[in-house]
């Protein structure tokens, strides 16, 4: 069944950190896979799980970076993975397979944002290949790691996708290319591949959710010119955050995606967009917050999975 979008009174707030979600909490003999959990929201991730006992295999588009990131990280395994390359997913999920190991934690944390238009594989367009695609292909390639624990997979969107919803006549963006609203429709993506997978891996046990972690200044945005960023009133002209309250710091900015992963109150649930380490209402019309109609609906996310299966040749759940 279901799980309704509306807040459940978790307790927890945008304040909240990971290690707050986390108390009392014991991980140990779990293993979780955090895509990009080397850098920004992803290494706070990975540190909180491992705190509370967890194994987490972080897979890393620049391993060796990755290493030197999680040096002194106890619990923690470093492989290659280029979720914009499909031939680089299925060699890392075929390595991860044939370790004879189950996936309790599966944290969909990595990607891009805003950035230049770019076209990866057979022309697609970066930010919905990276962000979309290559997870969609990298989940259903480890589905029979992820199948037997009860795993909850957790997609790792945005408000951003109140930006754009799917452009079904062309969601690579070979007209009229916008880094906006292309990352837009990519953190749409990101929601409507939880609401599908949830409705075809309930009855499995597995669970799915997508979030929004907050605004956080991360290397996420390194794509974005700096006086991009002072115009959008982000930092000042040296380059300092010029309303830092805004912000929310990396340790509550992991706090909604290790909630999501762990936590208890979710027990049942699954199939809904998380901010704030609670449910997220439904959008307002001209709200910012909460999440919208066209990120939620199961027919569009039905639609989205088999374009998806189509484009990338996987689909564990084919008949």
């Amino acid at each position: 069944m279901s799980t309704a979008q509306h807040k459940i009174g978790s307790g927890y707030d945008a304040h909240s950190t990971a290690d707050d979600v986390l108390a009392g909490i014991d991980l140990s003999g779990k293993l979780a896979v955090v895509t990009g959990g080397y850098s920004g929201l992803g290494l706070e991730t990975t540190r909180a799980l491992t705190a509370a006992g967890a194994r987490v295999v972080v897979p890393a588009r620049r391993p060796d970076t990755a290493r030197e990131a999680l040096a002194g990280v106890d619990g923690v395994e470093v492989d290659s993975l280029d979720l914009g390359d499909l031939e680089s997913v299925r060699a890392f999920a075929e390595r991860f397979l044939a370790s004879d190991r189950t996936i309790d934690l599966m944290i969909d944390n990595a990607g891009i944002m805003a950035c230049p238009e770019t076209r990866v594989g057979p022309g697609w367009e970066a930010q919905f290949a990276t962000n979309h695609l290559g997870h969609f292909a990298l989940v259903n390639r480890l589905w029979p790691a992820i199948a037997p624990g009860g795993a909850r997979v957790v997609s790792v969107s945005s408000r951003a996708h109140h930006f754009s919803g799917m452009r079904w006549d062309d969601v690579h963006w070979r007209q009229g290319y916008d880094k906006w609203e292309a990352y837009g429709q990519a953190k749409t993506a990101n929601v409507l591949f939880a609401v599908h997978l949830d409705a075809l891996a309930a009855g499995q046990g597995v669970r799915a959710f997508s979030l929004h972690p907050g605004g956080i200044h991360t290397p996420l945005q390194r794509h974005i010119p700096k006086e991009e960023m002072i115009e959008r009133g982000w930092i000042d002209d040296e380059g300092n955050l010029l309303n830092p309250g805004a912000f929310k710091t990396p340790e509550q900015g992991a706090a909604t995606q290790v909630w999501a992963a762990t936590s208890p109150q979710l027990a049942g649930m699954g199939g809904v967009y998380l901010e704030d380490c609670d449910i997220a209402e439904p959008a307002a019309d001209g709200g910012t917050s909460g999440v919208k109609a066209w990120a939620t609906d199961p027919e569009q996310a039905a639609r989205l999975w088999e374009l998806s299966a189509d484009l990338t040749g996987v689909n564990a759940f084919a008949s």
